[in-house]
Formats: C-alpha cells, sequence, structure tokens
C-alpha cells in the first residue's frame, strides 16, 4: 500500500481506533469469570480480566468456585479460597449446561453475556468471543442506575420482551491474598472485581419500570452493578454499573 493510501486512510484508523473502548449505548458486555485461588493455570486469567475491568464497555466480574477447596495438592495440601461458594459453582454449572449442553465445568472459564464462552487465559479467543456477543447482542434492556440516599434508584425500559429476574451483583473491586497451600502456594494473587453476592432485587416482563434499593456498598473498596438475565444463568438482557459514589 502506497504512503499517499496510507495517510487517506489515517482518519479511519483512527475513529475505529477511537471507538473501540468506548461503551456501547446499550449497556456494557458482561464478562465473568469462574476461577479459584486453588486453581494453577487460573492467575493468567484473573490479570486479564483486571485488564477488561479497565475497559469502557465492559463490566468484568469474578466468580470464585468452591470445587478446588477440598483438592489436595501432594505436600502443600489444600486451599481453601476465601471468595469461593457453591452459589457460584451452581451458576457456572448452569452456564455450561446452556451453553455447551454439559454439567462438566472448568477453570478458568470466561461467559460473555451468559451466552458465549472460552477459555480464560486465552486472550485471543476471549477478545473474540467478546466481539462477537456484541455483533449478536440484539435489543437489550436500558439500564440506569442512580444514586437515592444511601440507595439507588434502578429505571428498566426497552428491550426484549421476555422474562428475567433484575440482580445486584456487590463486589470487591481489588483484593491481594497471600497463598500459604496448595497449586498456588507462596504466590501473592491479586483479583479484580470479586462478586461476594448476588441478590435478586425484582422482575423483568418486558414492561419499563423502577426498582428502589434500600441501600448498596459502594465506595473505594465496593461496588456493585445491575444485571437484567433471562433465568438463573441464561442470556444477559442487560446491564448498568452502580455510579460511584458521590456522583
Amino acid at each position: 500500500m502506497s504512503m499517499r493510501r496510507l495517510l487517506a486512510l489515517a482518519p479511519l484508523f483512527a475513529a475505529l481506533a477511537a471507538g473501540a473502548g468506548t461503551a456501547r449505548a446499550d449497556g456494557p458486555t458482561v464478562v465473568e469469570l469462574f476461577t479459584s485461588q486453588g486453581c494453577y493455570s487460573c492467575p493468567p486469567a484473573e490479570r486479564f480480566l483486571g485488564d477488561l475491568a479497565d475497559r469502557d464497555g465492559i463490566l468484568a466480574l469474578e466468580f470464585h468456585v468452591d470445587y478446588w477447596d477440598n483438592l489436595n495438592y501432594g505436600s502443600a495440601g489444600k486451599w481453601k479460597d476465601p471468595w469461593s461458594s457453591p452459589a457460584f459453582t451452581a451458576r457456572q454449572r448452569d452456564y455450561n449446561v446452556q451453553i455447551r449442553g454439559r454439567t462438566g465445568v472448568y477453570t478458568p472459564q470466561m461467559v460473555v453475556d451468559g451466552k458465549f464462552e472460552a477459555v480464560g487465559s486465552r486472550e485471543g479467543a476471549v477478545e473474540s468471543v467478546i466481539e462477537d456477543a456484541r455483533a449478536r447482542a440484539g435489543k437489550r434492556v436500558e439500564v440506569a442506575a442512580v444514586p437515592d440516599g444511601g440507595g439507588l434508584k434502578v429505571s428498566l425500559k426497552g428491550g426484549p420482551d421476555r422474562a428475567g429476574g433484575v440482580w445486584l451483583v456487590s463486589f470487591l473491586r481489588r483484593e491481594a491474598t497471600r497463598v500459604l497451600r496448595g497449586e498456588n502456594h507462596g504466590k501473592l494473587l491479586v483479583n479484580h472485581n470479586v462478586v461476594t453476592e448476588m441478590r435478586r432485587i425484582g422482575a423483568w416482563d418486558g414492561k419499563d419500570r423502577t426498582i428502589d434499593v434500600a441501600s448498596v456498598a459502594n465506595d473505594g473498596k465496593r461496588g456493585c452493578a445491575v444485571l437484567v438475565q433471562a433465568g438463573e444463568a441464561g442470556p444477559i438482557l442487560g446491564a448498568a454499573r452502580c455510579p460511584a459514589a458521590g456522583s
């Protein structure tokens, strides 16, 4: 390609690059990482999730499963992940039934918009899945969360005529843990947007509505988001981050 042609295309390349990291008008793409501090192959995926968490247009969440907690790694013994939960294992299993048609689970696994999955440490594959999810997103519920005293006022409108649940997801923004036993013994692991609770706050029936949430924890250490999801672990119909404290 000639230099003249490259110069002529430069504005287009700049526009594409500027748009690549911008937020979508219909809310963020939701990326969920299923991981464990007891999993030797998981730290690269956790670092990648930290990178994704800094991007506009992506809501990155980290779910710690519990099936690694009782595995004995020789002389290094077992490691109980402090953030693990059987509820998060159940969520991952439900996803795998819906997406892969099997109950088997693995780590690290990333699920995108509740419809697609990839090995969490394979960055190229995850990036492709994110682009595919965006291209095939369809009509989504517009979700807005506005501070209301110590709580939130969540408004939902538009979107598909499909039933779903409305969930408040609470997470820790960044946690560092020195792992003393198990496959990752001796390592300092840094985790991002570690989910601690999913609480159902309402239902979506295709009609515009507002939901009042009495109290939320949203500060420098803790954050939250709102998800509208079909079924217990079906497609994400809409999502929004909670506004920053003081906004």
